[in-house]
Parts: structure tokens; C-alpha cells; sequence
């Protein structure tokens, strides 16, 4: 008897989303420098392995490496720290909130986002790269998230563009509210770090609202935090902070908004899915 041929799937976007973390941090090293170092880049992203390892090993959880790496390719990309241990503690904060700050086994907060913030927070010696990569880079960086995102099958292209386009939308806004000329909102929306927040942390499956209305509020929600953090308050990493701050707000809106949890292995249970 002849087997049932089995249904086509869509791949893991994990996979792609290494592939242009590290294609981007290698062209950091070879050809144009974003401010990422080497040993800064290797301990953010061996420390965020090996506490992903300990963690799954205490959880009784199986070990998937996949996320911690995107974690560690991405404070790679994004933190800057005069001290290189700096660099471990973010890893650490970062895979180790995974594994604690979750409810109804869904985290609570970005783990890269919560770490960049946390210690921005607690530390003088840190700082977010400005993520200025050229513009031939950002566009190509920009169609590549953007496939990504249309590939995966977390289906959470919606909040990446609900997202951009409110912030964006914000900044011409006040472009033509002060009379600037239009380059000016144009080259703060050409962000590397810009870019690497809307494709890979606002957008993480794992943190953000399960149904499409709950995403757009909270996309909307956060660019108009970010932007008066940003020209209110004079905050630099704005961005970053609204994230954290309403993060929260994901767990309200997911059961105002009921909707099917994402797992990336639906084979794991959900309590367990890392």
C-alpha cells in the first residue's frame, strides 16, 4: 500500500533569520563596520548557547538552539558595553527570562529586548548601536526581514508592517508639523537597529499578541510610546523601553482578543515550547 505523501510545510524562518543575522555581522567584520567585535560577538552568542543549554537542562526541556542564537546574533548586532562580561550577562538575562518570566507558557518579554533595556538601565558602560549600515544595505536588509517574515509560518509579517508604518507614519507627521524637509524623517527611518527591532523582536512570535486586532493595538501601542520617549522625553533607546514597558499589554490584549497560541514545535507541549 502505497504512503500517504506528506503535506507540504513551510520551513523553520529561524533558519533564515541566522543566515542574515550572521551574513550582516560578517559584513560587519569584513567590509563595513556597524561597531560589532568579534570576541564582544562571540561571547554574546556562546553564552546565550550555553545558557540555553543549562536552562533546558534544568527545565527537562529538549534543547533547541535555534533561538538562542538568534539572541545572541542580535545583541551582537545591537549592544555596545566597554566591558566584553557585559556581553555575557546579556546573553544570560536574555535566554534565562525565557525560562522565568513567562505566563501560561508564553515569555513575557522580548529576551533580547529585555536585556538590552535591563541593562541600559543598570549600567553606564552600555549602549545601543546607532545601526547606521549604508543604504544599499539597509534596502537589501529590508527586502531580505521582510521575506522572511512572509515565508515563516508564525504569520507575523501584520505586526512588522502595523509597526513600521505607524512609526513612520509619526515621524512624517512631525516632519510637516515642524516644517522639516522630508530627508530628515527619511534618514531616521534608515536604521539598521530600526530594522533588527521590527523584523525580529516587536514581531518574535513568542511575545506578541496571538490574534491580528491584539497586534496591530500593540504595535500601534508602542510607536506611539517610542515616539514620545523619543522627542518628549529625549530618551535614545526608546524603542526599546516602550517595548518592555508595554509588553504586559500583550497578555491583557491576548485575552480580550482570544486567539490559537504559536508554537514554534507543535509537537512540544505549550507549558515547555521554548
Amino acid at each position: 500500500m502505497q504512503a500517504e505523501p506528506r503535506p507540504w510545510r513551510l520551513p523553520d524562518a529561524r533558519y533564515f533569520q541566522i543566515a542574515a543575522l550572521a551574513t550582516l555581522l560578517a559584513i560587519n567584520f569584513a567590509a563595513i563596520d556597524f561597531g560589532a567585535r568579534p570576541a564582544a560577538s562571540v561571547i554574546a552568542v556562546t553564552m546565550a548557547l550555553l545558557t540555553q543549554l543549562v536552562c533546558c537542562r534544568i527545565a527537562g526541556v529538549p534543547l533547541d538552539l535555534k533561538s538562542p542564537l538568534i539572541t545572541g546574533l542580535s545583541l551582537s548586532l545591537l549592544l555596545r558595553a566597554d566591558a566584553l562580561w557585559l556581553h555575557a550577562a546579556a546573553a544570560m538575562i536574555a535566554i534565562g527570562s525565557k525560562f522565568v518570566l513567562r505566563i501560561d507558557g508564553k515569555h513575557m518579554f522580548n529576551p533580547a529586548g529585555l536585556a538590552i533595556v535591563g541593562l541600559l538601565l543598570g549600567s553606564k558602560s552600555v549602549w545601543i548601536s546607532p545601526g547606521q549600515w549604508g543604504t544599499e544595505i539597509w534596502f537589501a536588509s529590508l527586502a531580505g526581514f521582510f521575506a522572511i517574515l512572509v515565508l515563516s509560518a508564525s504569520r507575523r509579517v501584520d505586526i512588522a508592517l502595523y509597526f513600521f508604518a505607524s512609526h513612520a507614519a509619526l515621524l512624517l507627521l512631525r516632519a510637516a508639523w515642524l516644517g522639516d524637509p522630508l530627508a530628515i524623517p527619511l534618514h531616521q527611518l534608515q536604521s539598521g537597529s530600526l530594522l533588527i527591532f521590527t523584523f525580529f523582536m516587536i514581531s518574535d512570535p513568542r511575545t506578541s499578541p496571538d490574534s491580528r486586532v491584539g497586534r496591530l493595538l500593540f504595535a500601534l501601542s508602542v510607536a506611539v510610546a517610542a515616539h514620545y520617549l523619543t522627542f518628549a522625553l529625549q530618551m535614545r533607546p526608546a524603542l526599546y523601553v516602550a517595548l518592555i514597558a508595554l509588553s504586559p499589554l500583550t497578555l491583557l490584549l491576548d485575552r480580550l482578543v482570544p486567539e490559537t497560541r504559536f508554537s514554534w514545535r507543535s509537537s512540544v507541549p505549550e507549558g515547555v515550547s521554548t
